[in-house]
């Protein structure tokens, strides 16, 4: 009987744990790609005011050292909670991917747009990245 009860309690403690490191990774992404919002809304101040794009580089090297490992955020069994991740990311995980690869090029396009202070680049580039790049992964693979 002692085993049953030690085998049983350890069942518990594994799914207990899996469900706190899917909760944990949840909200990893979601205080990232808060952040990363707030990035979009401080630039866009910018090229509202057709400012000087140089101050927000720091911005855009967060952006670029988040990127590359939003996928990891995104291990499979974590599409439940509190999340507005649609199973489709699942399904379709190397489009995903590809997806995210092609907004860090575009990020790259951005940050050397501000490091040489080019207004109208800059503010071309972020124009670009809602509709063409952040667009393209959250329409498909975001709720709303």
């Amino acid at each position: 009987m002692r085993v049953a009860t030690w085998i049983a309690a350890l069942g518990v403690v594994a799914i207990a744990g899996t469900a706190m490191a899917q909760a944990n990774v949840i909200a990893e992404r979601r205080a990232g790609l808060k952040r990363m919002g707030e990035h979009m809304e401080a630039m866009k101040a910018v090229v509202d005011a057709k400012g000087d794009p140089k101050p927000l580089v720091p911005m855009i090297d967060d952006m670029l050292a988040f990127y590359p490992r939003m996928p990891a955020l995104f291990p499979a069994g974590s599409g439940t909670g509190d999340t507005k991740a649609k199973p489709e990311i699942w399904q379709h995980f190397a489009d995903f991917e590809a997806i995210n690869n092609r907004l860090i090029g575009h990020l790259q396009v951005l940050k050397t747009a501000a490091q040489v202070g080019d207004i109208p680049a800059f503010d071309a580039a972020w124009k670009a990245t809602g509709p063409q790049y952040c667009g393209s992964c959250h329409r498909p693979y975001r709720n709303r």
